[in-house]
């Protein structure tokens, strides 16, 4: 196991915006390397906005590679099976970094095959209909929103997603502007990202029922079960929501009926093997299952790997362009079809740029047999 911290600047997600005070002026993104005997390479890549890559990168090599070293890649689900039960004492420790070992497994395990991710799922689909996401420093005001549509829906872009947490008062006034703006039948989201009151809620879920929005997203925290149920039950639009949930925990938000539409994807889900397992539980149930950005370019591209075996998730999300770093040929952009192609080589079907990393490598951790 190698783990490089990959480092760029936080003027990209703040741009405009200068850097507020306080905040960490850099992300550094752990860039997973797992080696076998016969030389083949997986890779993957943790999540770090907040200043927690360093420690995820000591964490992944003094926790998890003992669990690695000397096993055999293939077997991904005996090695899950391991980490999940290895879970049980990692009490300050999420299984986020065991979702990232996976998928580097998984991008092993795809090159000894000779096929892509998405085909060991099956291979449903090539292409899947991407909606953009606009960061919540572009979009403060009703103008703003008006540009960030207007400028989406150009872009070809086959959705947009408004993340607004200023409350009924603030975000009422944006949310019709935007469909004013997207017109009728253009798919439109909103993201509260877990702030909102119940009485806040219901007065935006109304409005979002005469809008004809797709659905609204995480309007409380995902623990507030009791509330997502009942807002579920008091509009039409559909309630989405497990976002930050673990995997086993999914299953009761579905059988309780809190939800409307599932959240997940491979960062937060166990990786590629816990997709599979919430993409199954929720079919089995008759739910959808939306898939989340990771904002890290190789946990994206596992996620559109998981779009592609699967029929329950409508759209892939595409966040902001920094997280589209290191990769050649763009393998995340999206196409005159509205659509992200998925890539056709062998795991995760990318090419790393190891020069462009090479730069931004400002440190490495490593652990071998």
């Amino acid at each position: 196991m190698n783990v490089r911290l990959i480092r760029l600047s936080a003027d990209a997600w703040y741009h405009p915006e200068p850097i507020p005070e306080g905040v960490v002026g850099h992300f550094d993104f752990p860039l997973v390397t797992l080696t076998t005997d016969e030389g083949i390479e997986g890779h993957s890549m943790e999540y770090c906005p907040l200043g927690q890559g360093p420690g995820s990168a000591t964490q992944l090599v003094d926790i998890f590679a003992v669990e690695l070293l000397g096993k055999d890649p293939l077997r991904h689900e005996a090695i899950w099976q391991t980490l999940r039960m290895k879970q049980r004492h990692l009490y300050n420790v999420t299984p986020t970094l065991w979702s990232t070992i996976d998928v580097a497994l998984w991008d092993i395990k795809g090159k000894v095959a000779g096929q892509s991710i998405a085909m060991m799922m099956g291979g449903l689909r090539d292409r899947i209909p991407a909606y953009a996401t606009c960061p919540p420093q572009t979009i403060s005001t009703v103008e703003a929103v008006a540009q960030q549509v207007a400028s989406k829906k150009a872009q070809g872009f086959s959705g947009v997603k408004l993340q607004l947490s200023g409350g009924s008062h603030l975000d009422i006034p944006r949310l019709i502007k935007a469909r004013e703006v997207a017109g009728d039948g253009f798919p439109l989201m909103v993201d509260s990202s877990a702030v909102l009151t119940f009485e806040d809620a219901l007065k935006i879920g109304h409005v979002l029922d005469e809008l004809k929005y797709e659905w609204f997203e995480e309007p409380f925290p995902d623990a507030h079960v009791l509330q997502l149920r009942k807002l579920a039950h008091d509009i039409s639009t559909p309630i989405l929501a497990g976002e930050t949930v673990g995997l086993f925990e999914l299953a009761h938000y579905l059988a309780d009926g809190a939800i409307d539409i599932a959240r997940a994807d491979a960062h937060h889900k166990c990786g590629i093997t816990g997709m599979i397992k919430a993409l199954g539980m929720c079919e089995i149930l008759g739910y959808e299952l939306e898939i989340h950005t990771a904002s890290t370019p190789l946990m994206d591209l596992a996620n559109l790997h998981c779009a592609g075996g699967t029929r329950l998730s409508r759209f892939v999300e595409s966040h902001h362009d920094m997280f589209r770093f290191g990769l050649k040929s763009d393998p995340m952009k999206v196409h005159e079809d509205g659509c992200m192609h998925v890539p056709t080589g062998d795991g995760l079907g990318v090419e790393i740029d190891w020069d462009w990393m090479d730069d931004h490598t400002v440190e490495t951790y490593s652990a071998k047999v």
